[in-house]
């Protein structure tokens, strides 16, 4: 059984849970989350990564080496369903964040060449839609696409209705074969309400050497090295998920299951 779970721990110095390339055996996305009280401080250096700062839920001040933000952040809960703030941070850049509420916080992190400004990506930057129809609708918010600047990094969040799926129909975007499909590792990080429900994520390949079907739980993240990988979310349970999304080329371009991609409405029907 593939080991694709990853399940928060002790908080050590405010990090709950660390996923980094070595740690899931890829190459690309590394994600870190945070739960941090009122005057908590972190401080990095980003090294050769670049990163994006996801404010989940609270609020706090924002640094880099050259910009400051005040007070930033609006939703005190995920499931409010405002698009959160977010910083974009290069490489070879240093950034703090210090709460002024209590503070979830996502770190999200791939390779940088240096090449784009330190940024602050306020709500009314965000790009939102409802991706889907019927029991495949849901809401998306594009906190970092393609068509914003950055060097590695793709980062979405979703939220799914109770009964409702999403990454759906099944996707995979494991093959480096544009145009017609991008090679990015991928990560969810996921949210319950009620926090005491779960998802059900399946991870699988064409030839089912990979092929997982997972519960997962508030709190706890999904490492998508390869394969297709909708999700369910039970009656009664919205879910949220953070995406992060990462690979040679940055450019998201899916391949749907060839089984499944008749549920695939026409491009004049999609939204």
């Amino acid at each position: 059984m593939a080991d694709l779970i990853v399940r928060p721990g002790p908080a050590k110095d405010g990090s709950v849970l660390s996923i980094t390339p070595q740690s899931a055996g890829w190459a690309y996305v590394g994600f870190e989350v945070f739960k941090l009280a009122p005057g908590d401080q972190i401080s990095r250096d980003t090294g050769d990564r670049e990163a994006c700062l996801v404010i989940l839920s609270g609020k706090a001040n924002a640094s880099t080496r050259e910009f400051s933000w005040s007070n930033i952040g609006e939703r005190m809960s995920v499931f409010e369903k405002l698009p959160p703030y977010a910083v974009y941070v290069p490489s070879e850049d240093r950034f703090s964040i210090t709460a002024t509420t209590e503070l979830e916080l996502a770190i999200c992190l791939a390779p940088g060449k240096g090449g784009h400004q330190a940024r602050l990506i306020a709500p009314e930057q965000i790009g939102v839609e409802h991706r889907g129809s019927g029991s495949m609708e849901r809401l998306v918010h594009n906190i970092l696409p393609e068509s914003e600047p950055a060097d590695s990094l793709l980062v979405v969040e979703v939220f799914t209705p109770g009964g409702h799926w999403s990454s759906y129909p099944p996707h995979k975007h494991d093959r480096d074969c544009l145009p017609e499909e991008s090679l990015l590792e991928e990560t969810y990080y996921y949210h319950t309400d009620p926090a005491a429900g779960f998802a059900i994520q399946r991870v699988y390949t064409d030839d089912r050497s990979l092929d997982e079907t997972l519960a997962v739980h508030d709190g706890e993240a999904v490492l998508v090295p390869r394969g297709y990988h909708p999700v369910s979310a039970p009656p009664g349970y919205e879910v949220y998920y953070l995406n992060v999304m990462a690979g040679p080329k940055r450019t998201w371009r899916f391949y749907n299951d060839p089984d499944h991609a008749w549920l695939m409405p026409p491009p004049s029907a999609r939204r």
